[in-house]
């Protein structure tokens, strides 16, 4: 009995070492590919914000780290998009931190004047499904309700929803979520304007090695 519980023992401290040695071995070889494949979705999201008639750099290269509060949190990446080398705009992360669920993370496009070319919600978000959840443009197209807005043509008083007498639409049984959102743009165009000059004259951040990526399959 003794030596069969030892043998049986032997038998699953082998085959945990070695199921262990498989997801390891696993890992390394799909790290590289995981790591490109989010650079390339991170890519396409840029370009949905920033039509490429706006920018002929890659934004990717041309990243900053900026510090406000008026972003959902202390620390987001900015990109910068440039025409024959000159600033023409830029797409900011920011973040709904009063979403209905909890953060709402989003990418927010602007021309060189603060005009917004294009605002995307990044998933995950925790928003009900069914209400909350058409701030994604898959469940319909509220979020384009922001193209061409700024700070020049909507005053203060008017980022905000209709229910609170502002002059964006909010959903049916789901005012939240798109007033949490309303605000988040509105609070990163205010700090865009602050800070514009100060943004393109910092210097660029070290890009992401995307040289062993090949092209997108």
């Amino acid at each position: 009995m003794h030596q069969a519980i030892i043998r049986n023992a032997v038998i699953l401290g082998l085959f945990a070492i070695a199921t262990a040695a498989m997801l390891a071995w696993t890992n390394d070889r799909t790290r590289d590919r995981v790591a490109c494949n989010r650079q390339f979705a991170l890519e396409e999201s840029l370009l949905a914000v920033m039509p490429a008639t706006h920018a002929d750099n890659s934004l990717l290269e041309d990243r900053i780290t900026v510090t406000d509060s008026r972003l959902g949190r202390s620390r987001y990446s900015l990109y910068r998009a440039r025409l024959d080398g000159a600033p023409s705009g830029a797409v900011l992360e920011a973040a709904a931190p009063d979403g209905y669920g909890g953060n709402i993370a989003m990418l927010i496009g602007v021309d060189y004047d603060g005009v917004i070319t294009g605002v995307r919600i990044v998933p995950p978000h925790n928003e009900t499904p069914g209400l909350g959840d058409k701030i994604e443009t898959r469940k319909s197209d509220w979020i384009l309700s922001f193209d061409g807005r700024s700070l020049a043509d909507t005053p203060p008083k008017d980022w905000a929803v209709r229910q609170d007498g502002g002059d964006f639409d909010s959903f049916t049984g789901a005012t939240i979520t798109p007033r949490a959102v309303v605000g988040a743009v509105y609070r990163a165009l205010d700090f865009y304007q602050a800070q514009r000059d100060s943004l393109f004259a910092a210097e660029s951040e070290a890009a992401p090695d995307m040289s062993g990526c090949g092209s997108r399959s």
